[in-house]
């Protein structure tokens, strides 16, 4: 807004924007700066509007920044990109907002609206592009629908479950003038907090009462709604283990509490050993289903015809997606846990309770076993992740920044140790205070540390005075101009790069192929070599901490040895908690090794112990050899 000749106050359509940001609290708008966006950008320049621009040097590090803003605040996460190519160039990080349910609204600014039949300079079908991915899409048809459309999208972004909303603009839209009184008068907002049917309720409880091995999984859903007290209570009541959904976005339940057993596996196999003989499964905002790339129709059903499902979920979508439901509830999590709870009785039964007991000697021997590999690890000549990961619950813990700290996953090739060390307890972390997506497009996590430390307070209750995340050397290389805008904005963030100069995750991928595939009829599939150069990253080996300083001077260090990495990342928090970003290069397992072959590859994967104990310990395997099942090489994608 400005002032006119008669000392009003100017207004334009782009203002429109303004009204409903500051109506939600929304006080920021990511982007990559284009000529058609320059009216809506121009809006952030005055200091009334309370609404600031965060550049960035790529559209898909903008949409990655809105989405771990609106992870933080549980607001949308409002991002301006420019015409086709710049939606284009979202669309990896776009697609992980669809898969993890994150709030967005993306404002595209469209070529003239009388020129694009004639095909101008980057003008497209834009909602095409987009509608994919997306709760709705739509490209505004006319001025008088602007206000229309962006009520709908602010609205459509929050409703449950959430989403990101396209909204493609034709740019001269945004510069007709409007009145003083022509306003947007609000949101509509939609409660998530509803129940699902009482008969549904009923028949889920009886399920479960009834059940003589049951297994709970959460996906996301649980996350957001902040359930895990209430899965906590269902978990003791049943004497069930609780397994995540694979890639989870969140940590969608507590790892200091003994049911907790990990992410499902990410192999055909291995889901199917963590279902077999269990009798009902309790999935519970289990989205996504099918975290898998390698999959043998013969071999099966991930989830085992014999075992009963009983649904809860607040998208109807994921509710029998793929299996029947013998239960099927639609409802918000959190409202209606307790209902289920209360009908599941008041104690555990004596069969829950020896369930219970097994389950914390589990838990006890795991501690044991990861105790010990810590202990080896410290014996090595390169750095393995439980080194790193256990520096970093040290220094959380001495700094006590429990509750102020978040840490962003993206070093695929090692979860377990930073899933299992950090403090995702139910004491003082919240399911925030762990960030990952659901969709797997590589390149998530540097462009969210900038959306989440713009935040200073969590939704959830926690902070972000520390920000970490642990990205592998690949998928740092996506975005690395993330650290000019971390520079140019004094961002205090902790870059951890798991440096291991090798796609590992894709090396054990071929490995899985060939175990699946090599002696299939009619496949018989193998590859030339187990260590083709085209998985390497080393000729030449990128130097991060170059890189780095490149933008704008932020610092670090290479680490090479494991007994080196705790005063190291002990550096890295100061310079973090003192705002500056800094850069630390652990030189990690898998570095300059000779190929291992597969049987090697294997029993280095195995000496890490298993976050599932209840499937994966010694007592389970046995059962699974007994029963046939075949054996779980790891993958990711």
């Amino acid at each position: 807004m400005s002032m006119d000749d008669a000392g009003g106050q100017k207004r334009w359509a782009r203002d429109y924007v303004f009204d409903i940001l500051s109506q939600l609290g929304i006080h920021r708008i990511f982007g990559v700066p284009g000529t058609n966006e320059i009216p809506i950008i121009d809006g952030t320049s005055y200091p009334e509007n309370e609404v600031e621009y965060i550049e960035c040097l790529h559209e898909n590090i903008a949409i990655g920044a809105a989405m771990g803003s609106a992870r933080m605040t549980g607001k949308p996460g409002v991002l301006v990109v420019h015409v086709t190519p710049g939606i284009a160039h979202a669309i990896g990080n776009l697609f992980n907002a669809w898969r993890s349910q994150a709030p967005l609204v993306i404002l595209c600014c469209q070529q003239q609206n009388e020129l694009v039949t004639q095909e101008p300079l980057l003008a497209s079908n834009l909602v095409d592009l987009a509608r994919q991915y997306t709760k709705w899409a739509h490209e505004v048809r006319t001025e008088q629908e602007f206000p229309m459309v962006l009520q709908r999208a602010f609205k459509e972004a929050m409703a449950p479950p959430n989403g990101p909303v396209f909204v493609a603009i034709p740019w001269e839209f945004t510069m007709r003038r409007i009145g003083d009184d022509d306003r947007i008068k609000g949101v509509t907002k939609i409660s998530p907090h509803f129940t699902a049917d009482r008969q549904a309720i009923a028949q889920a409880a009886q399920l479960l009462r009834e059940a003589k091995n049951p297994i709970i999984v959460t996906g996301d859903a649980a996350g957001y709604a902040e359930a895990w007290p209430e899965l906590q209570r269902m978990a003791e009541l049943l004497g069930a283990p609780v397994l995540q959904q694979t890639f989870s976005s969140l940590a969608n339940f507590p790892n200091n509490d003994y049911h907790w057993q990990g992410e499902l596996p990410g192999s055909q196999s291995g889901v199917q050993q963590v279902f077999a003989g269990h009798d009902v499964a309790f999935l519970c905002g289990f989205s996504n289903q099918a975290q898998i790339t390698v999959y043998k129709y013969s071999d099966g059903p991930l989830i085992p015809p014999n075992v009963t499902q009983v649904y809860l979920s607040n998208h109807t979508w994921d509710i029998g997606k793929n299996y029947y439901g013998e239960a099927a509830l639609f409802g918000d999590l959190k409202a209606t846990l307790p209902l289920i709870n209360q009908l599941i009785g008041d104690q555990p039964s004596p069969a829950a309770i020896a369930r219970n007991t097994k389950l914390k000697e589990l838990a006890a021997q795991r501690k044991v076993a990861w105790d010990a590999y810590l202990r080896e690890a410290m014996h090595q000549n390169e750095i393995w992740a439980v080194v790193i990961a256990d520096a970093l619950r040290k220094e959380i813990g001495e700094r006590q920044l429990e509750k102020q700290f978040v840490y962003v996953h993206e070093a695929v090739s090692d979860p377990a140790p930073f899933q299992y060390l950090l403090p995702f307890t139910d004491q003082a972390a919240a399911p925030i205070s762990y960030y990952c997506v659901g969709g797997g497009s590589l390149g998530w996590s540097m462009p969210a540390t900038l959306g989440i430390k713009l935040e200073p307070d969590g939704c959830q209750g926690i902070d972000t005075r520390f920000v970490v995340a642990a990205t592998g050397d690949g998928s740092s290389l996506f975005y690395p101009q993330t650290w000019w805008t971390a520079q140019h904005r004094q961002l205090g963030v902790l870059y951890i790069i798991t440096n291991n100069h090798e796609y590992h995750t894709l090396q054990m991928g071929l490995q899985q192929v060939e175990a699946i595939y090599g002696d299939a009829p009619g496949y018989e599939w193998t590859a030339k070599t187990q260590d083709p150069e085209y998985l390497r990253i080393h000729r030449p080996k990128p130097d991060f901490v170059t890189l780095a300083k490149a933008f704008g001077g932020m610092e670090g260090e290479i680490v090479r040895h494991p007994e080196d990495v705790r005063a190291a990342v002990r550096r890295g928090i100061g310079h973090a908690l003192g705002g500056h970003a800094y850069v630390l290069d652990m030189h990690t397992v898998g570095l300059e090794q000779t190929p291992p072959t597969p049987e090697e590859a294997n029993a280095r994967y195995e000496k890490q112990p298993r976050l599932d104990c209840f499937h994966f310990g010694a007592d389970a395997l046995r059962r699974n050899d007994d029963a046939g099942l075949p054996g779980n090489v790891p993958v990711i994608f």
